[in-house]
């Protein structure tokens, strides 16, 4: 019998095959995991439908296949009959289960290496492209498998420039989405500058406590309050109804830049969350999304996205791609310190961010989006007002 590729996320139309989990000949139990599978959200695992023996692979590891598509044969079981028979999952998990991206795989597979023997240096374990390089030198942690003298290895940057990409899994569907969300919302993006110099001075004496909280933390609390004002910007356009649909909680995507591309997890029902609460959770849930641990619950269900790409560095603005079916999305920025005119005409100097905020121009109007990010601003600006509302 054969088992096959189905729908495990919103909108999925394909996946890679990361690698299998048994071999032919194995005897399996019902729900045990086959195969392990990259979507563009998440890794997952095909289960084994009944109990029985692996009879047949029909894709190869590496391979990206639509939705639908045969994975393995099966042929139901009832006695061992001889048949190895496979050890627990977790066994089998704890020996095949490699954290690495397709294209450092590739640069494995195309190099000759057993990537299982490579020693990954990325969040929690990874394997990244340079553990490979150095592997194939001699100067990982673990000694090259090959006896001969491996051939002359050139830098990464190299080996990028005559090697291709895959563009495929994850990578595919971001470009699918995204060109998507261009094709159908006309964008319309509004800059603000805010003043954090309070909020910064705010979070030292927080700490100097011993209650620290994340600045984002604070950024998705005040988006929140602004979103209750403002409700029209936690909404989604239904035009087969011919209406707005208002969203009734607050469910706040936070964009994570991984190895593997943009993966965004969301936090649910922000408004009834302490401060404390998001920052333990966004913290949780990034280091999931590094790691690539997220469950399809964790990255599904957002009605509105933040990306704070002011950590990275460099950022004065941008156009963020709106994350539809959402109707608006905010990005901050890098926070610089420049020199300023007060209310008494004084030269100060202060801290100093830029906010860049995409929304769909069908739903609303530049006015209200104005007011929007005054509002935000305003909460930012005074971090001591939404304590006390809050409250």
């Amino acid at each position: 019998m054969e088992v096959k590729l189905h729908d495990i996320g919103e909108g999925m139309t394909e996946a890679n095959i990361n690698h299998f989990l048994v071999e032919v000949g194995d005897v399996v139990r019902a729900d045990q995991p086959l195969v392990e599978v990259q979507t563009d959200k998440m890794t997952a695992e095909i289960p084994a439908p009944f109990s029985g023996v692996v009879k047949e692979f029909t894709v190869r590891e590496g391979e990206t296949i639509p939705v639908g598509s045969t994975v393995l044969l099966m042929e139901k079981e009832d006695g061992v009959g001889g048949k190895r028979i496979v050890p627990n999952t977790t066994q089998i998990l704890k020996k095949k289960r490699i954290l690495a991206s397709p294209y450092t795989r590739k640069i494995a597979r195309e190099k000759g290496i057993n990537i299982e023997e490579v020693v990954g240096s990325g969040v929690g374990g990874r394997i990244l492209d340079e553990d490979v390089i150095l592997y194939m030198k001699g100067e990982s942690g673990t000694a090259p498998i090959r006896d001969e003298k491996p051939e002359p290895v050139a830098p990464l940057a190299e080996i990028r420039e005559q090697d291709t990409i895959p563009f495929r899994g994850r990578r595919k569907q971001i470009a699918s989405k995204m060109s998507q969300s261009l094709r159908t919302i006309p964008h319309c993006t509004h800059f603000e500058e805010i003043d954090v110099t309070n909020l910064l001075a705010w979070k030292d004496t927080m700490k100097a406590s011993g209650g620290s909280i994340s600045i984002g933390a604070y950024f998705i609390k005040a988006l929140s309050v602004s979103l209750k004002e403002f409700p029209i910007f936690n909404a989604r356009l239904n035009e087969k109804e011919e209406c707005v649909e208002l969203q009734s909680h607050h469910n706040i995507g936070i964009a994570v830049d991984t190895d593997e591309g943009l993966i965004v997890p969301v936090i649910k029902q922000v408004e009834r969350k302490t401060m404390k609460d998001l920052h333990e959770e966004m913290k949780e849930l990034t280091i999931k999304a590094l790691e690539g641990k997220l469950t399809m619950n964790e990255i599904k269900g957002g009605t509105f996205t933040v990306s704070n790409v002011g950590p990275l560095g460099g950022s004065i603005g941008a156009t963020p791609i709106i994350n539809e079916p959402e109707v608006a999305l905010v990005a901050f920025h890098k926070t610089k310190k420049r020199p300023m005119v007060n209310e008494r005409d004084e030269i100060v100097v202060r801290s100093m961010m830029n906010v860049s905020m995409s929304f769909d121009h069908r739903v609303a109007d530049g006015g209200t989006a104005v007011r929007f990010t005054n509002r935000l601003r305003d909460l930012i600006e005074q971090p001591q007002s939404m304590l006390l509302e809050l409250m």
